[in-house]
């Protein structure tokens, strides 16, 4: 009884690492999935406007795919405090019917060099598309894969056609 009482144990173990392996597998970045747990009340856009988040155009890129729809929270932009679970801006893809699929976050600081969890920020400089002074950022794909990387800026599986013209 003893032997089979093992193979049964060593049976539900296998069918526990089979089971749990593929989600392993899908946690790329330990920092995304901080950034995840962080901020998953932004899956309904209505939290993040109820924090302060306003809406700007959907940003794409100039070789294609895209950032998505960008909401910022100003105040946040001002502070120049980088705080995991206060990002800068929520991304949002936007789908058929209207809807918005959270996508990434952005982290966003004049001070530089930056660096979250031994991520380092990009700078971009003045002039830029956005109208702001020159700025460290950094992009975190938490909720859809990105094939150029989690902290890339455009996805190319991200889309603003949906966006009903507030392409940019």
């Amino acid at each position: 009884m003893t032997s089979r009482f093992r193979m049964m144990h060593l049976a539900a173990g296998l069918l526990l690492a089979a089971t749990t392996a593929p989600a392993l597998a899908d946690s790329a970045n330990p920092l995304a999935d901080k950034v995840r747990m962080a901020n998953a009340r932004f899956q309904d856009v209505a939290a993040a406007t109820d924090e302060g988040y306003a809406p700007i155009p959907c940003a794409s890129g100039i070789d294609g795919g895209a950032m998505g729809i960008h909401y910022v929270n100003a105040a946040y932009i001002k502070d120049d405090i980088v705080d995991i679970a206060k990002p800068e801006a929520v991304m949002y893809e936007p789908k058929a019917g209207g809807s918005l699929e959270l996508v990434a976050v952005e982290y966003i600081t004049a001070k530089g060099p930056a660096a979250l969890e031994d991520h380092l920020f990009s700078f971009t400089g003045a002039p830029n598309r956005y109208g702001l002074g020159p700025f460290y950022e950094l992009h975190v794909w938490a909720w859809k894969p990105n094939p150029k990387g989690t902290f890339a800026d455009m996805n190319p599986d991200v889309a603003c056609d949906a966006a009903g013209g507030h392409d940019h």
